[in-house]
C-alpha cells in the first residue's frame, strides 16, 4: 500500500512528539543479566516456560470471532480458535483443523476432512457440526457480524459424516477458500445463547494454542498455554496483552523491561532505539506492512457530496510531506487500498499530487468561495468547516491530521481535530456514521476482494461501509471479482476498481507504512516471512535463564 520535504515542516512534525519521550541515548534495559552472562545463555534448543508481553491501545471489544472487527479483538482471538484452513509463512492456505481438503466441480464444490484430535479446551471434541453451526449463525439476520457476506454465497452446507463436510457454490466464488480460513466457533457452548449478551463474549471457549486465564478490564488479558492443543503445546507459558493507550507510554514500558514488543514509530525506530544496550537487549525488524492508512469522508456530510469537494482535498494534501514528516521516509503515498508490488495493485494510476491552485479552482466551480473575507471559503452561508475524528493514543494519525489541517487552511478549509478513545470512537462515532471525516488504517488482506468495505450494500449503520460510498458499477465489479479464479481476469477487474476510487476519492489514500515491530532479545525464533513475524509465534521461546516471570503489572 514519491517524495520530498523542507527540513524545517519535518522539524516541526517531529516537534508534534510526546515531551514524555525517552532519550534514545539511555542506556536500554539489561533485563538483570550481565552481559557475559547473556552471551552465555545457550539458545540452540527451544524450551518451555516464560511469560510474553505485549501492548495493546484497547482492550478487545468481544473475544467471539467474526463479531468484532477491531484489531484488539483480532489478536487475542487468534490465539484462542482455529479454522479449517490457515495461511502460513509464503501467505498460501494451508490445513488446520483440516485434515485434508478438495476443490471439485470447477471450483463449486469444496469438501473437507476434518483432524480428529482436536478438542475445545473443555474437553468436547471438535467435529464437522461446529463449522455447520458457524455457518449456520454467520448467515443468520440476527447474529451481530459484518462479516456474513463470504457464508452468504454458500448455496448448500452438506455434513457428510462427523469429521467432513461439503460446501457447494452455486457459482465459482473466488474467496470461498478464503472463507474457511475464519474461526471456528463451538456449537455445544454457543447454540442456545444470545450473541450479544452471552458471558462467552468474555469469557470464551475455544480450541487454539492459548486459552483465557484473566481478563481485568482496562488493565490486561492473560493467555495460558493450551496443554492440549492437537499441534503441540507452544513453548511460552504465558502471553498477556496489557491495555496502553498510548505509544509513548508503550515505549517507556518497553525500555523500562516491561513489555517484550510493540511496533515502533519512525521517531522510535530512528532516533530512540540506537546507542546504549539497545543492539544487546532488543531485535528490531523493518518490512512494508500489510496496510494502508487514509482519510476517509463521509459521503452523508454536505461538505463532501460533491467529488470535486474530495479531488480538491487531493490536491491540497501533500502526501510526500506527510510521508516524510509523519514516517520519517519509511512508507509510500497511496493511491488505493493495495498494497504496491503486488499482483492487483494498480501501477498505471497517477498521483494527484500537491497542486494547491487546482484545488482552489475545484472548489471555486463547486460553489465554494470566501465571500466575507474572513480566510474560510464558504458557500450559502456555510463556512467549510470540519472535524477530523481518529483515536486517542495513535500519534501518527494525530500527526497526518495536523499537516492535512495545515494544508487545508491554505486553500481556505477550517479543519478541527478531535481524538476518542478507541471503544468510544469505533461504536459512538464510526459505526454510527457521526463523524465528517476520519483517520484510520485497514489491513490489506490477502485476497483482493474488498466487498465488504465498498459495497453499496455494506454502507448502513454497523457496516464497514461506514463512510457510506455508493457506486452502481463499483458494486458490479465488486460481484464480478469474486465469481471468478482466473488472475488475469481479476486484474482487469480490480484495475477498474482502483480507477473509479481514484477518480471518486472515497478516501483520500494517504500511505502505505513500514512494519516497524521491535522484540526484547530474550524472545527467539523471530523470523520475517511473506506473511511477517506472526505466522509462527507458537514456536518462538524463552531461554530458561530469561524466564523468570515478571509481574503482570510489568
Amino acid at each position: 500500500m514519491n517524495r520530498l520535504i523542507c527540513a524545517m515542516l519535518t522539524m516541526a512534525c517531529l516537534a508534534l512528539l510526546p515531551a514524555c519521550t525517552p532519550d534514545g541515548n539511555d542506556d536500554a534495559p539489561k533485563q538483570g543479566l550481565s552481559n557475559a552472562d547473556i552471551e552465555n545463555i545457550e539458545v540452540s534448543k527451544p524450551v518451555y516456560g516464560g511469560r510474553y508481553r505485549e501492548p495493546t491501545l484497547a482492550e478487545p471489544m468481544c473475544l467471539i470471532p467474526l463479531l468484532s472487527s477491531d484489531s484488539a479483538s483480532s489478536a487475542v482471538q487468534a490465539k484462542l480458535y482455529v479454522s479449517p484452513l490457515k495461511y502460513n509463512k509464503d501467505i498460501e492456505l494451508v490445513p488446520e483443523a483440516a485434515e485434508s481438503y478438495e476443490v471439485l466441480d470447477g471450483g463449486k464444490l469444496l469438501r473437507f476432512k476434518l483432524r480428529k484430535d482436536i478438542r475445545w479446551t473443555d474437553g468436547v471434541p471438535l467435529t464437522a457440526e461446529d463449522v455447520e453451526f458457524t455457518y449456520k449463525t454467520m448467515i443468520d439476520p440476527k447474529t451481530p457480524t459484518a462479516y456474513a457476506g463470504d457464508f452468504l454465497n454458500v448455496k448448500e452446507f452438506k455434513l457428510i459424516d462427523k469429521y467432513t463436510f461439503e460446501v457447494r457454490y452455486e457459482k465459482v466464488f473466488a474467496r470461498s477458500l478464503i472463507t474457511w480460513a475464519l474461526s471456528i466457533l463451538p456449537k455445544h457452548i454457543l447454540e442456545n445463547e444470545d450473541l450479544n449478551t452471552t458471558k462467552y463474549r468474555r469469557n470464551p471457549v475455544g480450541s487454539g494454542p492459548y486459552k483465557l486465564k484473566e481478563w481485568i478490564p482496562g488493565r490486561r488479558v492473560v493467555l495460558e498455554a493450551n496443554d492440549d492443543y492437537f499441534e503441540g503445546r507452544p513453548y511460552i507459558d504465558e502471553k498477556v496483552y496489557r491495555v496502553i493507550p498510548d505509544l509513548s507510554t508503550q515505549f517507556l514500558e518497553l525500555k523500562s523491561g516491561s513489555l517484550d514488543e510493540m511496533g515502533l514509530t519512525p521517531q522510535q525506530y530512528t532516533f530512540q532505539t540506537k546507542g546504549g544496550n539497545w543492539e544487546r537487549d532488543f531485535q528490531k525488524f523493518k518490512y512494508l506492512s500489510f496496510s494502508y492508512t487514509y482519510l476517509g469522508f463521509n459521503m452523508e456530510s454536505p461538505f463532501f457530496k460533491d467529488v470535486r469537494v474530495r479531488r480538491a482535498i487531493n490536491y491540497a494534501i501533500d502526501k510526500e510531506e506527510i510521508v516524510k514528516g509523519v514516517l520519517l521516509g519509511m512508507g509510500y503515498p497511496a493511491m488505493g487500498p493495495y498494497k504496491p508490488g503486488t499482483w492487483v495493485y494498480n501501477d498505471k494510476l497517477k498521483p494527484y499530487g500537491y497542486k494547491p491552485e487546482q484545488a482552489k479552482a475545484l472548489l471555486k466551480e463547486a460553489g465554494w468561495t470566501d465571500t466575507d473575507g474572513d480566510g474560510i471559503i464558504d458557500r450559502d452561508g456555510r463556512p467549510f468547516s470540519f472535524t477530523i475524528i481518529t483515536n486517542q493514543g495513535n500519534s501518527l494519525r494525530i500527526k497526518a491530521a495536523t499537516i492535512i489541517q495545515n494544508r487545508l487552511k491554505g486553500i481556505g478549509i477550517e479543519v478541527k481535530i478531535r481524538t476518542v478513545e478507541w471503544a468510544a470512537f469505533l461504536k459512538e462515532f464510526i459505526m454510527k456514521g457521526r463523524f465528517d471525516a476520519t483517520i484510520l488504517s485497514w489491513n490489506i488482506l490477502q485476497d483482493p476482494d474488498s466487498y465488504t468495505v465498498w459495497h453499496s450494500s455494506k454502507a448502513v449503520d454497523g457496516g464497514l461501509n461506514f463512510i457510506k460510498y455508493k457506486n452502481s458499477e463499483l458494486d458490479e465489479l465488486l460481484e464480478k471479482g469474486r465469481t471468478t479464479l482466473d488472475q488475469s481476469e481479476r486484474k482487469v477487474i480490480y484495475d477498474r476498481i482502483q480507477e473509479i476510487m481514484h477518480e471518486e476519492q472515497p478516501y483520500c489514500f494517504l500511505y502505505v507504512p513500514m512494519a516497524l515491530p521491535v522484540f526484547s532479545s530474550r524472545i527467539k525464533g523471530l523470523k520475517v516471512e511473506p506473511a511477517g513475524l506472526d505466522y509462527n509465534a507458537n514456536e518462538w521461546w524463552i531461554p530458561a535463564p530469561l524466564q523468570k516471570k515478571p509481574s503482570l503489572q510489568q
